[in-house]
């Protein structure tokens, strides 16, 4: 790792094009393995919400991503890109699970319709 306050002059020289994300878990070894989840929705109505995901591999055993903090709009056939951080790693992923969340306890449930997904770590980019 790096020390918050000195990581540009640690890993500028060595890239032009480095980028750092300061994630960590709160369990040992405090490691984050970051995803990027690329979704289209086809609902005719704008969703406001929060996408939990759930990967689980071959062996059953299953992660799940940590909330992000903001909310992310959803429009009809607009791609939306979501930075989503793991607390461990799966190698072979078997199944997705998306959970949306409004995070309101009153009105009606909405569902968000997924026309489109894509999962790529940003750990293992070759993945």
């Amino acid at each position: 790792g790096y020390h918050a306050d000195r990581w540009k002059k640690m890993l500028i020289p060595y890239s032009s094009s480095t980028k750092a994300y300061f994630d960590t878990s709160d369990k040992e070894p405090f490691c984050m393995y970051n995803y990027l989840l690329d979704i289209t929705t086809w609902n005719k109505s704008i969703r406001r919400g929060f996408i939990q995901v759930k990967i689980i591999d071959y062996a059953g055993n299953t992660v799940e991503s940590q909330m992000n903090s903001e909310a992310s709009t959803f429009q009809q056939y607009k791609r939306v890109k979501i930075l989503t951080g793991f607390p461990q790693d799966i190698e072979k992923i078997a199944k997705i699970s998306l959970t949306f969340s409004t995070k309101t306890l009153i009105g009606p449930k909405q569902k968000l319709r997924i026309l489109q997904m894509k999962l790529k770590s940003l750990n293992n980019p070759k993945r």
